[in-house]
């Protein structure tokens, strides 16, 4: 079941699920301890695809500013990665973007690896690849409008 919420009507069962498998995945498996919890995660809305109420298999966040709203924190756990929750996540926000923002672009900070993933969805390369906490990223915009979602 696909969860969209901003962070005041999420349950604490819900973050308690979105900061463990962020944790998880941002801190532990790759490695890189920062401090994931941040005040953004306040003014988002937040993403999330569950199975059975205690398993998350899909997260992003949507950060809006005024003059284009930015996808973060796009996950999907190790062992969920070959089910195609990345794409359907992706799609599901471009298309909320659409809906609720559309003369925004969405921006999105892309690990580097997954500029062909980003790609697919009409998001397109707007810096060089660069280091962040080490690993290679890149800047991408997506015209929501243009974006693949249909």
């Amino acid at each position: 079941m696909w969860i969209i919420k901003p962070f005041e009507e999420l349950s604490l069962s819900e973050l308690h699920l979105i900061y463990k498998e962020r944790t998880a995945v941002f801190v532990v498996e790759q490695n890189c301890p920062y401090q994931e919890v941040d005040d953004t995660d306040l003014v988002s809305i937040h993403f999330l695809k569950q199975q059975s109420g205690d398993q998350l298999l899909a997260y992003a966040r949507l950060i809006p500013d005024p003059d284009h709203v930015r996808i973060g924190r796009v996950l999907v756990p190790q062992g969920e990665r070959t089910n195609g929750y990345g794409q359907e996540l992706m799609q599901i926000v471009l298309e909320y973007a659409k809906r609720h923002f559309p003369e925004l672009p969405v921006h999105a900070q892309a690990q580097a690896y997954l500029q062909a993933f980003y790609a697919s969805f009409g998001f397109r390369p707007v810096s060089d690849i660069y280091l962040e906490d080490d690993i290679p990223h890149i800047d991408m915009i997506c015209d929501p409008q243009n974006s693949q979602t249909e």
